[in-house]
């Protein structure tokens, strides 16, 4: 097994000025595994791409283990990838495709069966080894192509968006089997996605990025605790943490009718950078409801909180998520709060919510860096 270190890694596209990667820094531990996430165009694939070999390296440097793998061909990285599509030969055998590789490597027939054997018993695939792809599943494809990487022994797993061609159920389960699979080998793995609940769920640490700068590298906990910025803090939750551009008083920031405390040492570094408002953000999990929230008007003494307007209720059984509309001076902000499932709102209904002390994320509007500890 083996480290991986992007040192300031960048990858300039031909034709480009804009690098698609810019100065890419992260420490991977060996046996870790961590998910790169982040939306379309974000320089994720290109990252995963540029450790395999499969795309040049215009600066900084890559290795692996001790080895400088910058420069070196695919085949001499010692790496395994698992592709989105499978990456299949349609005219072998499941056996023959999870043992290609050893094939061309020079391995003898009675070793690479036993390996092939090996991995698939691992991935409930012994039933299977004499089939052709076609006449598999697409959950089944992907153990396949997850068992022609294992029976390679490589040091590093890489894997690119591997269940995005999978049914929402599937995808789910294949998931545990991945991670569980993962901590079994042991294996350093760094898999790419777009779906911030899939890299949630899977990744020893979670790294995010956005128009090719890392914008955080953190603990899955940790990154919904604390995210670093507006961007992440938007990106990762689902649903996303409800954002809000609140005027700041004294003693705190107004929130509605209430005044919702934040540190003096936020306050001071959101004065410092010239801000009259600063973005509150909650998660839906962090709202209480204020005793007076009614289907009718706004009382005469002006309830607690912020004035939201249910648009459409989502239950889920236990939990139900309110996804609704409040006024924020000239303009109308969607809220997102989540309630007691047996104790949903009427559509059409007024709530009043209130940010539960200690449960705010504080952020500065003009640069979009946390501001609270």
């Amino acid at each position: 097994m083996a480290t991986v270190s992007f040192d300031k890694a960048t990858r300039v596209y031909p034709g480009s000025t804009k690098p698609a990667v810019d100065q890419l820094e992260i420490e991977i531990a060996d046996g870790e595994f961590l998910v790169l996430v982040g939306p379309s165009g974000c320089g994720k694939s290109t990252s995963l791409r540029m450790l395999a070999g499969l795309e040049d390296v215009n600066a900084g440097a890559i290795r692996i283990g001790e080895r400088d793998v910058t420069h070196l061909p695919p085949k001499d990285r010692d790496i395994a990838m698992v592709f989105q599509n499978y990456a299949l030969y349609p005219h072998m055998s499941v056996a023959d495709n999870m043992g290609f590789a050893l094939k061309i490597a020079g391995v003898n027939k009675a070793d690479i069966r036993k390996k092939v054997e090996e991995a698939a018993k691992i991935l409930d695939l012994s039933e299977y080894l004499d089939r052709k792809p076609k006449a598999l599943s697409g959950g089944q494809r992907q153990r396949v192509a997850m068992g022609r990487a294992i029976v390679r022994e490589p040091q590093v797993f890489l894997m690119d968006e591997p269940l995005s061609n999978l049914d929402a159920k599937l995808r789910v389960s294949t998931r545990t089997q991945i991670a569980s699979l993962q901590r079994r080998l042991g294996i350093t793995t760094v898999y790419v996605t777009h779906d911030q609940v899939e890299a949630m769920t899977m990744g020893d640490r979670v790294a995010v990025l956005k128009d090719g700068l890392l914008q955080q590298v953190d603990s899955p906990r940790n990154m919904y605790d604390r995210p670093n910025n507006l961007f992440v803090a938007g990106f990762i939750g689902s649903p996303a943490m409800n954002l809000v551009e609140v005027p700041i008083t004294d003693g705190g920031v107004k929130f509605g009718n209430s005044v919702v405390p934040v540190s003096r040492e936020a306050l001071a570094a959101a004065a410092d950078k010239g801000d009259k408002t600063v973005t509150v953000g909650v998660r839906p999990e962090h709202f209480d409801l204020a005793e007076d929230s009614t289907s009718g008007t706004l009382s005469k003494e002006a309830p607690a909180g912020l004035a939201v307007v249910v648009n459409v209720v989502e239950e889920l059984g236990a939990d139900g998520y309110v996804y609704g509309t409040a006024d924020l001076g000239s303009e109308k902000k969607d809220i997102v709060v989540r309630v007691n499932g047996r104790a949903v709102p009427d559509k059409g209904a007024k709530l009043h919510v209130v940010p539960r002390a200690g449960e705010t994320h504080v952020f500065s509007t003009s640069t979009g860096e946390r501001l609270t500890d």
